[in-house]
């Protein structure tokens, strides 16, 4: 078997398994056998009502939950708190986080450009709820006994912000029920973080004992199309933890939604480098996980993702605490890992994470002392060639010999014809007497398709190669080479190493295999520059291997 055909196989595989991913995330739905039909919710005495409320259910035996505080007739404001990488824009409305910029993380590599913008309270909705839900049992009472996301929070004052010398911001909100149920709810931000702490101080001041739970759950509208790419798999959507790592498409929820009880875990809604992640601050305590898919004024389907605590019993003159993460930032492996168990998984690397795990380790260690991510790239490649040197040399030689030997199979066609049974019997004699392998070339290749693979996701996932300059013109090696320069080098490398491999035998074969480089230069030309970077010096070692072995044949 010659080499063009075991590359061109080679690649067919790549690309079925990329279009193959695609289509998981497009159209598979998780067989997940506690995910059940959407449960009806009672109504709410709000503009959400049936089934588009957004508001989770409390218990079995809930009735109604008012939305207005009747305690505090203030309009709601909007208050920010800004660190040195992180700035949220707090509603007053619920105490939802409604913005959220990361502002080491510019959009473009331009210098004016703006931060990146998770959580937006704009047309393309996607905030962070959160709030308390009270457990009425028997006689209910039409004040409200715990604030959800609909009710105002009074609050001290509207701005901020990280001063030299602090390390901690804390934002407090306040509510209070007429019966005398106080609830202060405060955001903790520290500095170089994007994980942010949520405490509910809950004192009952009532006459009467006060039962309720926590709830924190993302809302987000669908997939816009500036993050579809036809070029680029990425996923955007939902996902959550229970000891594995769970995704859930958008279109998913709106089939089907998630209850279930997990100890422990997170729930999180992911795109391309960042995510966003509700995390509960005890592993061991047991919240039930839920998704629903809801209605918008506009027509709209909006989605959520959430967890709910179990209950608190607060006697009167008593107080107890609610207390969670809000993660908002890049998919940093090793601090998402400290965070909580599973988060790292976010990164996603598909089905070769084992391989693709220990590729990143290496490439960052390189990174930590050449201090550039673009020599990271050639230095992994290096590597992975040297291991794969003698599979590879195994490989080459036998196109080598293959090479060698053309014009004699050329003959043999000739010879035999149409007669395949004969010139089958007569190919395999030569290769018996010449000691060819016609799949030496094969197993060596496919053996490093998984590496392949595995790389290809690191550099597309990692976050940390996001806007990475290498040299000269590429400023960012996580984008198109944007003067085409480096696709046109890698299909220059491809036209030389079909040069040295045998010329396929069938005409047909021999025409797609002159128009490859062609198709891939084109192809390679959406594709980021650091995938260009690696397959085209992974080609130029290759040619310089098998040139070499060509040589010690040939003499």
């Amino acid at each position: 078997m010659g080499n063009p055909r075991l590359f061109l196989y080679g690649v067919f595989f790549l690309l079925v398994f990329m279009l193959w991913q695609q289509w998981q995330i497009e159209n598979t739905i998780p067989a997940d056998s506690t995910r059940t039909e959407q449960p009806e919710t009672p109504k709410q005495n709000n503009e959400n009502t049936g089934q588009n409320s957004d508001i989770p259910e409390a218990a079995k035996s809930t009735a109604g939950l008012a939305t207005l505080s009747p305690g505090n007739k203030k309009p709601a404001a909007l208050v920010s708190a800004t660190t040195d990488v992180l700035a949220l824009t707090i509603d007053t409305k619920g105490g939802d986080v409604v913005a959220s910029k990361l502002l080491a993380y510019p959009e473009t590599t331009d210098v004016d450009s703006r931060p990146v913008q998770l959580f937006q309270n704009e047309e393309h909705l996607y905030i962070a709820q959160s709030g308390l839900l009270h457990d009425k049992v028997g006689e209910q009472s039409k004040a409200a006994e715990a604030p959800n996301h609909n009710n105002i929070y009074a609050y001290k004052k509207k701005n901020y912000a990280l001063s030299s010398g602090e390390n901690t911001i804390k934002v407090p909100l306040f509510w209070k029920s007429p019966t005398g149920v106080v609830v202060k709810k405060t955001y903790i931000l520290k500095r170089g973080s994007f994980l942010v702490e949520v405490v509910y101080e809950v004192k009952n001041n009532s006459k009467n004992k006060w039962v309720g739970r926590q709830y924190r759950q993302l809302k987000r509208g669908g997939v816009r199309d500036e993050e579809k790419s036809y070029f680029l798999i990425t996923y955007t959507g939902a996902a959550y933890f229970d000891d594995t790592y769970t995704k859930l498409a958008f279109e998913d929820m709106e089939k089907s939604s998630l209850s279930k009880n997990i100890e422990g875990g997170w729930a999180a809604v992911l795109q391309h480098h960042f995510v966003s992640a509700w995390v509960t601050a005890n592993n061991e305590e047991t919240n039930l996980y839920y998704t629903k898919a809801v209605g918008d004024d506009l027509g709209g389907k909006k989605y959520i993702i959430g967890l709910r605590s179990p209950a608190q019993e607060i006697l009167p003159g008593e107080t107890k605490i609610f207390r969670s993460f809000l993660y908002t930032g890049p998919k940093e492996q090793e601090k998402l890992a400290q965070i909580s168990p599973g988060l790292d998984l976010t990164v996603d690397y598909g089905i070769f994470t084992f391989i693709a795990q220990p590729l990143f380790w290496l490439l960052s260690n390189i990174y930590s002392a050449v201090n550039n991510w673009g020599w990271s790239i050639i230095f992994v490649t290096i590597l992975i060639k040297l291991l794969f040197y003698k599979l590879s040399e195994t490989s080459y030689r036998s196109m080598a010999k293959m090479r060698k030997f053309t014009p004699r199979m050329q003959v043999l066609r000739e010879r035999y014809g149409d007669d395949k049974q004969k010139l089958n019997k007569a190919m395999m004699e030569m290769y018996k007497k010449e000691k060819i392998n016609p799949l030496g070339g094969c197993w060596p290749i496919l053996v490093q398709i998984p590496v392949f693979i595995s790389l290809y996701w690191v550099l597309l996932e990692s976050v940390e190669l996001r806007q990475a300059p290498f040299m000269l013109w590429l400023n960012d090696l996580s984008s198109k080479d944007p003067y085409f320069v480096l696709p046109l080098l890698m299909g220059i490398t491809m036209f030389i190493q079909q040069k040295l491999n045998p010329t396929p035998p069938d005409p047909i074969q021999a025409k797609v295999m002159s128009v490859l480089p062609i198709v891939f230069t084109i192809f390679f030309a959406f594709f980021p520059s650091g995938l260009v970077l690696y397959w085209f010096v992974n080609n130029l070692l290759s040619i310089a291997q098998q040139w070499v072995i060509i040589k010690r044949l040939d003499a």
